[in-house]
């Protein structure tokens, strides 16, 4: 998690930086509003992340205890003899929960972190970019 959480607290300033530097011909704001735009976009797009990632994987785990109740077979099927086999759709469905477990448990909460932190930095260090 090293990795991510200094991609979050660098871009900001890399961004900044390269326009306030290198880019400031006629516009001496143009800094700050492409921090602003990564900002924005940021937001977006991990909200989004975040939201499909909690719901898909609160999906495929009630999916899997929906099955486990009964629906499309349950668990197990009775074949031509008699004998019990394993229902292939209930193995799908705990395909399903080992992704959608740490989707919904880990994924989607730590990138409403990831927003935190990257909407902190960017307000904080606003005034360098002006």
């Amino acid at each position: 998690m090293v990795l991510p959480g200094l991609l979050v607290v660098l871009s900001p300033i890399t961004v900044g930086l390269i326009f306030k530097i290198f880019i400031t011909k006629d516009q001496p704001l143009i800094a700050a509003e492409a921090v602003a735009g990564l900002l924005m976009v940021g937001t977006i797009t991990g909200i989004l992340t975040a939201l499909f990632l909690n719901n898909g994987g609160g999906a495929w785990d009630n999916a899997k205890k929906y099955i486990e109740t009964g629906a499309h077979g349950g668990k197990y099927l009775t074949d031509a003899q008699g004998k019990k086999v394993k229902n292939p759709t209930h193995g799908a469905a705990v395909v399903g929960d080992t992704v959608g477990d740490p989707f919904k448990d880990t994924a989607g909460p730590s990138l409403h972190v990831l927003i935190k932190l990257l909407s902190t930095i960017t307000l904080v260090l606003a005034p360098l970019f002006i």
